[in-house]
């Protein structure tokens, strides 16, 4: 939960108060740190809205939803920390891969090298590639809500996360409920079989490895075409099974990436410099993004650090 904002002699009368007292004691220590945007905001507060209703649906679908995340908006997201990277990291895919429809027009790229690439495309490909290909364009499609908004698929969520939303919100619903001991049995009971029914095989991972195992040495070819498509969604998952990362972790490593930094990142693909171009433009076209100033071959765990001290998703609701 969030700690209680440090005394100053002054009783803080709610923790509305003690929440924007946090968040300008965090601005004054660092007045220059690039702060989230009301776009940001809203995208990471639905994602995770939407995450949750769908943790509390997988735990028992009479949970109230809306009530859980009113409660929660108010008081604050329990595993706020555990879930802000993830949220941050879906909500500026979304909004990088969104982009261009918002512009009403196509990417900009250096030069024609991208239409040829995907001319060049049109030959045959094998059907292992195709189905494969198919799997992870499904696997993305999940990341999607029925009314196209982004959101984490579950099969996708940290299986440690997971977890810990599953017993916060089994946590809520107890307390909630004020249910007898055989009523708390069968809450413990409930959490234990959906962390036990958890599938590992349908996710955007699994899909991403299997794509590229059917690609074979033809792993290069595929990323400069993806590339020239401005097919992020396959870009990321063939760098991120190259870069042995997750694919949340190889989004936001290269959503946080310096443009230098690019060609030794993406460097397990093969791919030269003429060919990145159009990604590079791509990424210098997202605004408000967070560059991370680091070297290319740092971990994503350390590209994040800054968000590691957020106590929650900030705003007022999406």
């Amino acid at each position: 939960m969030i700690e209680p904002f440090p005394s100053s002699g002054i009783d803080l009368p709610s923790p509305t108060l003690s929440a924007r007292l946090r968040e300008l004691g965090d601005y004054l220590a660092a007045p220059s740190v690039g702060r989230l945007t009301e776009e940001q905001r809203a995208l990471a507060l639905g994602i995770a809205r939407r995450l949750i209703a769908d943790i509390a649906a997988q735990l028992d679908v009479g949970i109230d939803a809306a009530a859980l995340w009113s409660d929660w908006l108010r008081g604050g997201i329990p595993s706020a920390q555990r879930i802000a990277v993830a949220c941050f990291a879906r909500a500026e895919e979304h909004r990088w891969r969104g982009q261009i429809a918002q512009l009403g027009r196509e990417t900009p790229t250096a030069d024609d090298a991208g239409a040829e690439i995907a001319e060049d495309a049109a030959e045959a490909i094998s059907s292992d590639v195709d189905r494969t290909a198919l799997a992870l364009r499904i696997a993305d499609r999940r990341r999607f809500d029925g009314q196209g908004n982004p959101c984490i698929a579950l099969v996708d969520l940290d299986a440690d996360v997971r977890r810990a939303l599953l017993l916060d919100v089994a946590a809520w619903q107890l307390a909630r409920s004020s249910a007898d001991v055989d009523g708390a049995a069968l809450l413990g009971e409930a959490v234990r079989s959906a962390i036990e029914a958890a599938p590992n095989d349908h996710g955007i991972d699994h899909a991403a490895a299997a794509y590229r195992a059917a690609l074979g040495p033809d792993i290069g070819r595929a990323s400069a075409i993806a590339i020239a498509r401005h097919d992020w969604p396959s870009l990321i998952a063939l760098a991120a099974v190259e870069t042995q990362r997750s694919y949340g972790a190889m989004a936001i490593a290269l959503l946080t990436a310096e443009i230098a930094s690019l060609p030794a990142l993406l460097a397990p693909l093969g791919l030269d410099r003429r060919t990145i171009a159009p990604l590079e433009v791509s990424l210098t076209m997202l605004p408000a993004r967070a560059v991370s100033g680091a070297n290319a071959g740092d971990e994503p765990a350390a590209r994040l650090a800054a968000f590691s001290s957020v106590d929650g998703l900030p705003g007022d609701g999406a």
